[in-house]
């Protein structure tokens, strides 16, 4: 790497307006676009790697976090990682990810996440995939309903104006049970509520203002003829139908209806039949930035009491290399140094292993993971769990 190359937050608003031009070119997004950008995430909360004063790349770092286990782990999400042409294939962005992982590591962030426009990048620096992200669609025509009475009288009361804080317990009320979702900061839910120009957001809680089910946050694409679901919870069967019955209501006007998640989703079991269509199914990344504070911070069964000795190896960050055991008890695990190594793997092996995303032996096969049947035994026990999946997107 070029040694006058320099790492930080932007200097000053030119370099902040740099940083604009580049992410706008590298994402194809309307300059316009910035400024909203920007002012949700929060200057303080860019990096930029710098030649000779001239911004060479940068990125977001959206601090918040991320339930496995029933427990919300600290988590710092990279976003918005752009390189100019003129700078790529000089290891630029490599040197941009591997001094913010070091950064994220001093402020002991256990776990980091992103979504890659290329594995091969984030594979250098030691993410692996971590859980899907998918987008699905149904047309509301063919949606018929056979529904009691009592589901209609539940009620849909609208919310106005739409604030973030009417929808956050009931969030986290659904969060907590899924891994992989975010326990969501300030600019995740602004990016959920916020309209962009010519936009109307539409939001509803289900059943009474004092103690609503579950909430729909959407937007209608009037060419599309479309619903886009934003964001939706139900936390009871009586919910979950009242809120598909409140879509099929709109089949007069709108075709179909898209929504961020889950491919297992126990929203779908309600329909009458197989009519859901994936539009997309992708991964996101995950990278353990602190072995021990990963696993300590993360819950387990809780009819798991069992212990796993590790054998890691980090390229990156020296500090996460050895042997540790992890010994859970009541739910929760407790890390220290040493043990027998009997399950041995690197740090990219050990993301899909943390979050659920694949088991110890698909892990085997791939060659993630080398480890006695004891140990892999005791690895299925411990990160056992739904599959990881996470509707935001940042």
């Amino acid at each position: 790497m070029t040694p006058n190359f320099e790492f930080g937050t932007p200097a000053n608003p030119e370099q902040t307006q740099q940083l604009g031009a580049i992410l706008s070119q590298c994402f194809n997004s309307p300059p316009s676009e910035w400024s909203v950008y920007l002012n949700r995430i929060g200057v303080e909360n860019f990096r930029v790697i710098r030649q000779g004063g001239q911004v060479a790349g940068g990125l977001a770092v959206i601090e918040m976090g991320q339930w496995f286990g029933g427990c919300s782990v600290p988590m710092a999400g990279l976003a918005a990682v752009g390189v100019p042409p003129e700078y790529r294939g000089m290891g630029v962005a490599v040197e941009l990810l591997t001094r913010t992982l070091k950064e994220i590591q001093a402020k002991q962030v256990p776990i980091s996440v992103l979504y890659p426009a290329t594995q091969y990048l984030y594979r250098q620096v030691g993410y692996e995939q971590g859980g899907t992200a998918g987008g699905f669609e149904m047309r509301l025509d063919g949606l018929r309903l056979s529904v009691e009475r009592a589901i209609r009288a539940i009620a849909m009361q609208p919310v106005t104006p739409i604030r973030h804080e009417v929808f956050r317990d009931i969030y986290r009320q659904w969060a907590v049970q899924n891994n992989g979702n975010l326990d969501r900061n300030e600019a995740i839910w602004q990016s959920i509520i916020q309209p962009r120009e010519q936009e109307t957001i539409y939001a509803y809680l289900v059943g009474s203002q004092n103690q609503p089910e579950g909430y729909i946050i959407f937007k209608q694409d009037a060419k599309e003829s479309e619903i886009f679901i934003l964001d939706w919870v139900a936390l009871s069967a009586a919910a979950s139908r009242r809120l598909w019955l409140f879509l099929a209501d709109h089949r007069s006007q709108i075709q179909k209806v898209f929504w961020r998640g889950a491919a297992i989703n126990p929203f779908l079991l309600l329909l009458p039949e197989q009519t859901v269509k994936v539009r997309y199914l992708d991964r996101w990344m995950l990278r353990i930035i602190d072995v021990v504070k990963a696993l300590e911070g993360r819950g387990y069964p809780t009819g798991v009491e069992t212990e796993l000795h590790l054998a890691v190896v980090d390229e990156l960050l020296p500090e996460n290399n050895g042997n540790f055991v992890l010994r859970v008890s009541g739910g929760r695990g407790e890390v220290t140094r040493g043990g027998k190594g009997e399950l041995q793997l690197n740090i990219r092996g050990l993301a899909p292993l943390y979050t659920g995303l694949y088991v110890p032996s698909e892990l085997q096969v791939s060659g993630y993971l080398e480890g006695t049947d004891n140990a892999v035994l005791a690895a299925t026990q411990i990160f056992a769990g739904a599959e990881p999946w996470m509707a935001d997107f940042f």
